[in-house]
């Protein structure tokens, strides 16, 4: 993030590599994203897909909100009814440098195609476990 924000200091911001880019979004869901302090809304999950095949879930609950990684498209069972029986409430795509962007505040979220319950994101934004 520091190279992006010189670059966009300069004018000239280039787009992350997209390794850097989904280990960025990784490490932001598995670190800044993940709490013990108990979530004050409704408990959700919220799924972020990079077009570059990778896939987290950030649950949040009483418990306080745990990412994963989910698995690769193609290799969870199907159901009866070919859904995810533990389908997102709310959803957001983009490239890796896209997601990673966003979730840094760097880009506007809206930047993103959003699914679900968009009022999620904004609970989210305004989140701040410490206080």
């Amino acid at each position: 993030m520091h190279t992006y924000d010189a670059q966009l200091t300069l004018g000239a911001p280039q787009p992350l590599p997209d390794e850097v880019a989904l280990d960025g979004v990784e490490e932001f869901l598995s670190t800044i994203c993940t709490t013990t302090v108990a979530w004050r809304h409704e408990p959700a999950a919220v799924d972020y897909h990079a077009t570059e095949g990778r896939s987290w879930r950030n649950r949040l609950s009483d418990d306080g909100a745990r990412a994963a990684r989910l698995p690769t498209p193609g290799t969870m069972p199907a159901t009866a009814a070919d859904e995810d029986p533990d389908a997102a409430d709310a959803s957001a795509r983009g490239t890796a440098n896209e997601l990673v962007l966003a979730l840094y505040d760097r880009i506007p979220l809206d930047s993103l195609k959003l699914d679900g319950n968009r009022r999620l994101f904004d609970q989210l934004v305004a989140w701040d476990p410490e206080r």
